[in-house]
């Protein structure tokens, strides 16, 4: 109960582990996944209080107070509406046990501690969120570039208009 209570303490016990595909089903977010959507698991990351699940379509995220309490908060963040960045990865000192990945998708910030032995996993999810990132921005700015072109076409039909009614 000690050692509990004193790794509790010192952070110790929310050091994820990334699931191996195969035991994707064993974990509580696999029940918040749209399988019946097309949805899929691409990543996933579990320490004793939380899961990071990483779909095609969006995070999942199973919010536990601490590791000692079953209360769990569930929190969704389709990446259509929340633009991923500021992707950062520490990696592992020599006494460190951990590797840290952080980030942000919108108003909320991630910082995600995993076991340094899935530092080639984590090097995987980095490159994967800088570029959901990346094509997220390059998404808006299209985006921004056919509204614009919608009303210049919008103006342009109505000067049209006008200038024939006055004939």
């Amino acid at each position: 109960m000690f050692k509990k209570l004193a790794s509790d303490a010192l952070g110790l016990s929310d050091i994820g582990s990334v699931i191996k595909p195969q035991d994707y089903d064993k974990v509580e977010s696999d029940d918040y996944v749209m399988h019946e959507e097309g949805e899929k698991i691409f990543f996933l990351i579990k320490s004793k209080s939380d899961e990071y699940c990483f779909t095609n379509k969006a995070l999942i995220h199973v919010d536990g107070t601490s590791a000692m309490s079953k209360k769990r908060t569930l929190r969704r963040f389709d990446y259509l509406h929340y633009t991923i960045e500021d992707v950062t990865l520490e990696t592992a000192g020599t006494m460190d046990m951990d590797i840290e990945i952080k980030f942000s998708m919108g108003e909320h910030s991630y910082s995600i501690d995993v076991n340094k032995k899935h530092m080639e996993e984590l090097k995987d999810l980095y490159k994967a969120l800088i570029k959901i990132g990346s094509l997220q921005r390059e998404n808006a700015k299209l985006l921004q570039y056919a509204q614009d072109s919608l009303e210049t076409a919008s103006n342009t039909v109505n000067r049209s208009t006008s200038a024939n009614t006055l004939d």
